[in-house]
């Protein structure tokens, strides 16, 4: 039997050195993966030689360190993925390629047990490897991505269990990820909210439909903070959810604001836990009156620091000033006629003094119902001042349109009259 052509038929990529790192033999398999002949690399230094790494002193090669370690301890050395790039041949560009290779070193021992040759086993894995790097680096994109937003975000499987958290969702409850991970997360919702969101959550996930909820999630002190979340299904082309993506977001100061715009309004009272700027007129006492202006929405708006910057604009404001930018624009910026009308010292009063200013029956023309009418229209205005930290910050203003209410009182007043 032809001992050496059996060899060289070996699948498996294998290469024999000597204990001086001499190339004694090599497969039809390695010859081929490493782009080399018999001719070239038999009789050469494996290292120095036959495969000279690029940039890397040889007392440094990993393969030289492997093939050393081999040759003292005698016993097979497996070694982790290593990268050993290999020169191209002239023929097929020149350069080196890049190359990943899992390794393994058998020693073969002579009868008094000296090391007579070395056996590489060598599997590129470089497509294996490049891959598991490009996973690699798009993982750590997302959570880069991820972390450097101001949100709490995490990711659940497609039967609810959470998967992966952000830095925002550790830093904010002080737990570690695998705290959270699965069903372990709810934990942190406050137990008076835990039967609504699961009740929700079953809903969204049996219809793969998106959930939004309002709940309150616990900190790493133990106090509970309103959230708002948010989760949406990522689905592949036949509609199967792959995996939800949800953010969570701190509304506990908005919350708070709105609660204290609705106990500074006594003519206010909760309309609906969703919009939670509703109103409801107590002065008038007649029901059919009340309920008409339980049905005008409210028109709110912030305006932030000393300058009445607008910060937020509802739709019911914006109706006032259509086809009007407002947001981030100072008052007398927006609004140049309020200047005239004496309107910016109303403001610098609320701001300086924290007094609230109520102006009642307060005219102002408008195409309220956006259909190229303009008419006059009442409205009650509040401007209170916004407290935080224990400073003024800037003016909420909380209004609503009473112009059937006015009307209806001067017709009152001229029947009076005709019957005087």
């Amino acid at each position: 039997m032809d001992f050496f052509e059996l060899f060289s038929n070996v699948p498996e990529s294998l290469v024999v050195v000597s204990p001086e790192y001499k190339v004694l033999a090599a497969t039809d398999a390695y010859l081929k993966v490493t782009m080399r002949t018999r001719e070239e690399i038999v009789g050469l230094h494996f290292l120095k030689e036959a495969f000279p790494e690029k940039d890397v002193p040889y007392e440094e090669n990993p393969v030289k360190i492997a093939l050393d370690k081999t040759l003292q301890s005698k016993e097979v050395l497996v070694m982790d993925v290593i990268r050993y790039d290999l020169v191209i041949p002239e023929e097929e560009g020149g350069g080196y390629k890049e190359l990943y290779w899992e390794t393994s070193y058998i020693p073969g021992l002579d009868k008094d047990g000296n090391v007579k040759y070395i056996i590489q086993k060598a599997v590129n894995v470089t497509e294996l490897e490049l891959a598991r790097q490009a996973r690699k680096t798009s993982e750590e994109k997302f959570k880069f991505l991820t972390d450097a937003v101001p949100l709490m975000i995490h990711t659940a499987d497609a039967e609810g269990n959470c998967t992966y958290v952000n830095q925002r969702w550790l830093d904010y409850t002080g737990l570690n990820e695998d705290a959270l991970m699965g069903k372990n997360w709810f934990k942190v919702f406050h137990p008076e909210d835990l039967e609504a969101i699961k009740t929700r959550s079953e809903e969204a996930l049996a219809n793969n439909t998106e959930l939004q909820a309002e709940l309150r999630v616990k900190d790493k002190e133990g106090n509970y903070r309103w959230h708002l979340m948010r989760s949406t299904p990522m689905k592949d082309e036949s509609g199967k959810v792959l995996l939800r993506v949800g953010s969570t977001y701190d509304i506990h100061s908005t919350k708070q604001m709105v609660q204290e715009l609705l106990e500074s309004n006594e003519q206010m009272s909760v309309l609906s836990d969703q919009l939670q700027t509703a109103f409801q007129e107590v002065e008038d006492k007649r029901q059919t009156l009340e309920n008409l202006i339980m049905q005008v929405p409210a028109v709110i708006n912030i305006l932030r620091g000393p300058e009445h910057r607008f910060e937020l604009v509802n739709p019911q404001y914006q109706r006032l000033f259509p086809n009007r930018q407002l947001l981030g624009k100072t008052t007398a910026e927006a609004l140049p006629e309020a200047v005239e009308q004496g309107f910016i010292q109303i403001l610098d009063n609320v701001y300086n003094t924290r007094k609230p200013f109520i102006a009642l029956e307060m005219p102002f023309v408008s195409d309220w119902e956006d259909n190229g009418n303009v008419q006059e229209h009442y409205f009650t205005i509040s401007y209170l001042p916004l407290i935080e930290k224990g400073e003024v910050a800037g003016i909420i203003t909380f209004g609503y349109i009473i112009t059937d209410k006015v009307k209806i009182r001067k017709e009152l007043e001229a029947l009076k009259s005709s019957l005087a």
